[in-house]
């Protein structure tokens, strides 16, 4: 591969605490692969790998914003050290366009650093490696012998002459190697022209685990013994590292790391802190508190507390299990430098990469909904800026945000606190897609289903998250009826806005449909705004609330009821007094109401007319009519059952006045005045015996009533015998085809009806006169509506 000249930007670099810091712009290696090589003077390029870095003192990694970090000791493998002052290191940056690293472009960084006031004792805790270095001159052989200073001092008759060798101490006995043995345990020993250094990986066979207030350390015990002629030097190399001491409330992150160490401290008595320093992202933090760190220390503890978002570090979305939540990242530096008896001045850095586990984060909606403007406005969040909205779903329908704009849904962004932002949604209560349901008496409860789409972070991961919004207000109004009369009929204007949509109307507790008015002889008309009812004054479901000689004042209610749960939201009622010459009226308590008429000549006496039961006289009376008011159960009223109906059937006569003549046969100039009445009650209607009710909904309607005048007993008789009455409709008017009996005959209204009577009494003084004939819907006679073919004959 080639040498190229670096693009500007593209590598930064530093030295801190001995170390070697290069940091790669990520933005100029989108799409590629790169690869790291260490540039050693004497053997050339060398490829960077996990092991090659934990023993000769590198680090590969990235850091919080994904930018790739090489860190490197300047007592590393290839590091070239000019009296232990000034170090170098070149690494090549290989780039290329393809896994397998072909057509490489290789740029070539030198890196320096200068660095002269070591300490007696550095101790460097990596992410993958321990360090330790130490001037030769100290220790000397301390006066204080440790267990393992003691334990070492016999093995050193056997060091080989001027040779370096390492003596680890473990719980699992003592072990002497030399250092080219020691190199292939993953260890690196060396010395510079005044320190020694030994640098071991963590959790190797010849470490140890211990607890030091409260955190685990990884602990390798070590000395290392020189013997040239008459000079033997051991120097001790233990080295002692945190493995863990990290804690998370929901809020912040903690690091902690002891204070004091026991094993790199032999006289505790005289140990003494000196200074402590934090860094985020390789800079050292002079005051933390301006950040919102918390750097405190007592004898035993050194701890950090970093909010959780902190500046300096990261937050990031993710999707665990469905579920969106956040983990913050940030890269921290502890360096405390102390002193003791043994060891004059230590300094200890340990660094260190915190990454928060997941933190569930549920995604919240926030209903700002404007009811005076009849728009959604929900707002969701909160979410990091590594989010984006990619679709939405109103009721199940999904749209892209391109068309969801195109529809007229408004979708933008909005800055939220704390660097987060979410997304608003504006939805019309009139669009198509936003359910409506009438409630109460007059609202409208608009819903709002909405599933949002949204990719998280570098990775693009989608989350789904649904919602349900919803507003209630009142801009239903509801109908108000209007009602009048004429001389036979009440009438009820009803707008017909929300019928059938909202509301139906009923008459009692049966819905009042077109049926239901044709059968009970209403008139139904409609015009753009309005269903017009016409009721006549005697139809069925009229309620005569006074009834009196020759005058009824009554009324027709209508109850306006919710579609759904059929709740009562009004009653339209008209009322008005009607003039009537001749009525029967049947009140549901079982009282019946007539108002007869007289229609005989020469006329008659109407005050002398009667019930059956002589007693029962007229309550009102004039020169053309009789007003009577009685019970069904007095004045000799008889009762008969036919099909569903009760019949209460009696009769209006008049008591003639005679003379008298010859023999038995009595003389009168009065006519025969008889005229039957008759109430029908459906079965299931029980006539109720007491006040009436004030409640049209719950009250038993009134009965039919039909009134029969008869000329004599005699045809009275004949009529009542319907079987001696044979009737036939004509096809047409040969009158030689017939319609079979009890057929349904269908007719246009000014079509001709072509109609046969036929009396089949064989008596010679019956006669048949036909006075009224006409037509109805069922076999019941009584129904309605009818049709009159022929009237008083």
């Amino acid at each position: 591969s080639a040498l190229y000249v670096l693009p500007p930007g593209f590598v930064e670099s530093s030295c801190h605490s001995r170390i070697f810091w290069m940091k790669l712009n990520k933005l100029l290696l989108q799409g590629k692969f790169f690869q790291l090589e260490i540039n050693d003077p004497y053997a050339g390029p060398i490829l960077l790998d996990e092991k090659l870095a934990s023993r000769c003192g590198y680090v590969l990694a990235e850091d919080v914003w994904g930018n790739p970090i090489f860190r490197a000791s300047v007592l590393g493998c290839h590091v070239a050290n000019e009296a232990d002052e000034l170090f170098s290191l070149t690494v090549n940056i290989k780039v290329s366009s393809f896994s397998s690293m072909r057509a490489a472009v290789t740029y070539t960084y030198p890196m320096y650093c200068s660095y002269s006031s070591w300490a007696s004792r550095e101790i460097v805790c990596e992410e993958n490696y321990m360090e330790v270095s130490v001037r030769t001159d100290v220790p000397a052989v301390s006066n204080d012998y440790t267990v393992a200073w003691m334990s070492a001092l016999p093995e050193t008759q056997n060091v080989a002459y001027q040779l370096w060798q390492l003596m680890f101490v473990s719980p699992s006995g003592r072990k002497r190697i030399t250092v080219s043995d020691a190199a292939k345990l993953g260890y690196s020993f060396n010395n510079t022209l005044s320190r020694v250094y030994l640098r071991a990986p963590y959790h190797s066979n010849e470490s140890d685990v211990s607890v030091v207030s409260g955190v685990n350390m990884n602990m390798v015990t070590s000395t290392s013994m020189y013997r040239q002629r008459w000079l033997l030097l051991l120097i001790d190399t233990t080295v002692s590292c945190p493995v863990d001491g990290i804690g998370f409330t929901d809020t912040t992150l903690t690091w902690t790391v002891p204070s004091v160490i026991p094993t790199l401290v032999v006289q505790e008595s005289t140990f003494l802190s000196k200074n402590i320093l934090m860094g985020v992202d390789g800079q050292v933090i002079v005051n933390p508190e301006e950040k919102n760190y918390l750097l405190e220390h007592n004898e035993t503890q050194i701890r950090i507390t970093i909010p959780i978002g902190a500046e300096g570090g990261k937050l990031k979305s993710s999707i665990s299990d469905g579920v969106y939540g956040v983990i913050y990242s940030i890269d921290l530096f502890l360096e405390h430098t102390w002193t003791d008896a043994d060891w004059q001045t230590t300094k200890y850095t340990v660094i260190k990469s915190i990454t928060t586990p997941f933190m569930p984060q549920i995604p919240t909606v926030i209903n700002n909904t404007l009811p005076e403007e009849r728009l959604f406005n929900v707002a969701f969040g909160h979410f990091l800026p590594d989010v984006s909205l990619v679709a939405i779903a109103i009721g199940n329908v999904p749209f892209t945000l391109r068309e969801a704009q195109h529809h007229g849904f408004k979708i933008y962004e909005t800055p939220f606190s704390n660097r987060a932002k979410g997304f608003i949604l504006e939805v019309s209560f009139d669009d198509p897609y936003v359910l409506k349901e009438y409630v109460n008496r007059n609202e409208t409860k608009y819903t709002l289903l909405v599933n949002y789409t949204i990719s998280v972070g570098a990775e693009m991961t989608p989350y789904y998250h649904s919602a349900e919004v919803e507003c209630v207000i009142a801009d239903i109004e509801l109908p108000e009826a209007v009602g009048y009369c004429d001389e036979e009929n009440l009438y009820l204007a009803i707008p017909t806005f929300g019928l059938h949509q909202y509301w139906n109307l009923y008459l009692g507790n049966k819905p009042l449909n077109r049926h239901v008015a044709l059968t009970n002889g209403y008139l139904a008309a409609t015009n753009s705004t309005h269903l017009i009812l016409q009721i006549p004054v005697f139809a069925v479901g009229v309620i005569y609330e006074e009834v009196s000689f020759q005058k009824i004042k009554a009324r027709f209610d209508v109850a306006l009821r919710k579609v759904r749960t059929m709740e009562t939201l009004q009653m339209f009622s008209v009322s008005c007094n009607f003039n009537s010459s001749a009525f029967i009226i049947c009140h549901p308590d079982g009282t019946i109401m007539v108002s007869a008429q007289m229609k005989t000549i020469p006329a008659i006496d109407m005050s002398k007319t009667k019930l059956r039961d002589s007693s029962c006289k007229p309550r009102e009376y004039n020169e053309g009519h009789a007003f009577f008011k009685f019970h069904v159960t007095t004045c000799g009223t008889s009762v008969r059952f036919e099909g569903d109906h009760i019949i209460y059937e009696n009769e209006i006569s008049y008591e003639k006045e005679t003379l008298p003549g010859q023999g038995i046969p009595t003389i009168t100039r009065d006519p025969d005045y008889r005229l039957t009445v008759l109430c029908y009650y459906r079965a299931k209607e029980t006539v109720v015996l007491g006040a009436f009710a004030s409640d049209p909904s719950t009250s038993p309607p009134f009965g039919s009533g039909r009134m029969v005048p008869r000329s004599n007993i005699a045809v009275y008789r004949r009529i009542r015998q319907a079987l001696n009455v044979v009737s036939r409709v004509s096809k047409d008017e040969s009158f030689m085809e017939f319609y079979e009996p009890n057929m349904a005959i269908l007719k246009q209204l000014v079509e001709p009806v072509f109609l046969e009577v036929e009396l089949k009494d064989e008596s010679l003084d019956a006669e048949l006169y036909l006075e009224n004939c006409w037509v109805t819907g069922s076999l019941d006679f009584n129904s309605t509506p009818r049709w009159n073919i022929t009237v008083d004959g």
